[in-house]
């Protein structure tokens, strides 16, 4: 089956791919690709998560890629909100469709949507969506004229799921955020969904955060029976286990640095993937605290785990709140990432 790697082993593969040993010279936009989208539940978190992995990254960058349509803002991995290239958007958003129909029945909606012809009501709201970006609540009134018997906020609810839609700018601009006005992927980039083989989906989510079991990629997308994937592939890459004995897979010349490699403090922000793309996340965030990240609360890397939370007062200044004993070497280290972090929110 391969060599045994360590948690810590998994830890600095992790970091390393992530780009969060050393800042980096790329651009936001090869970074985007780089590390198969940005979780974006929070509009302003793609920046924070740009700019502790690159040097000199500055929040006008990723605003000009926006607008521009290089990037988009989509539901996608695990039916939530990623920051991701245009073309990766037209690739992946195919293979979340399935997941998501069984959201809308199955989830909290499921009920009042019962006996509904999803499928009309996502083509009229495709021509509302496309005629004039809005709200998906907004659009959900205007269907209710045809489905009286519906809530608008359950038809609304419908569109977001049936519907590759884009949440526009200036929704995720830094300076100048809004609420989530949507139109559809195809009508935004005047181009067609194709969706990438996932053989390709499953070689780039190894580059990002291999290596991996199947359990692991199934999380990270929300796909199921990606197992015969990794067999097929199996020809192609490597495998070790993990110290519970399962089986890892990996692209042959992917980066596994030594486990003693030292590690920068990183603050990372709320739902980074590096906390959400595994089954089992202990190699970076340990089980008993997981609960940080589904709250939502930004956290901070020391040695490559997660040891404290972080936040921005209303004076624009951090706190960090411990979860670890740390020794005075390492929390001046802590207060020193937080003093740059501050700068750059607070430039003179």
């Amino acid at each position: 089956m391969g060599t045994q790697l360590s948690q810590d082993a998994l830890n600095r593969a992790l970091i390393e791919r992530q780009m969060l040993r050393e800042r980096a010279d790329t651009g936001a936009f090869a970074t985007i690709e780089r590390l198969f989208g940005i979780q974006a539940q929070e509009p302003k978190s793609p920046y924070i998560g740009l700019w502790t992995r690159l040097n000199d990254f500055q929040p006008q960058e990723l605003e000009d890629l926006l607008i521009s349509r290089y990037v988009v803002r989509i539901l996608l991995m695990r039916g939530t909100i990623h920051l991701v290239s245009a073309q990766d958007a037209l690739g992946l958003r195919p293979h979340m469709q399935l997941r998501l129909d069984r959201e809308l029945q199955s989830g909290p909606f499921a009920k009042r949507l019962k006996e509904l012809d999803l499928d009309a009501v996502a083509e009229a709201g495709r021509k509302i969506l496309e005629d004039l970006p809005q709200g998906t609540a907004d659009a959900g009134k205007q269907l209710k004229e045809r489905w009286p018997d519906r809530e608008h906020t359950v038809l609304g609810n419908a569109l977001r799921n049936k519907l590759a839609l884009v949440q526009l700018p200036p929704r995720g601009l830094w300076h100048k955020s809004g609420r989530a006005i949507c139109t559809t992927l195809e009508s935004w980039l005047d181009q067609e969904q194709h969706a990438m083989p996932r053989e390709r989906l499953v070689l780039r989510y190894l580059k990002a955060f291999g290596p991996s079991t199947v359990m692991d990629a199934q999380q990270w997308s929300g796909l199921t029976r990606l197992g015969e994937v990794f067999e097929a592939l199996r020809p192609q890459l490597v495998t070790f286990r993990n110290e519970a004995g399962k089986e890892l897979f990996d692209l042959p010349d992917a980066p596994r640095p030594d486990p003693e490699t030292p590690v920068p403090v990183r603050l990372l922000p709320e739902f980074d993937n590096i906390l959400l793309a595994h089954a089992d996340r202990r190699r970076v965030i340990a089980d008993d605290r997981l609960g940080v990240v589904i709250g939502g609360k930004p956290t901070v890397l020391v040695d490559g785990y997660v040891v404290a939370t972080w936040a921005i007062t209303k004076e624009r200044t951090i706190t960090v709140d411990y979860i670890d004993k740390l020794d005075k070497s390492r929390q001046k280290a802590v207060a020193e990432e937080c003093d740059r972090l501050q700068d750059w929110l607070n430039p003179s």
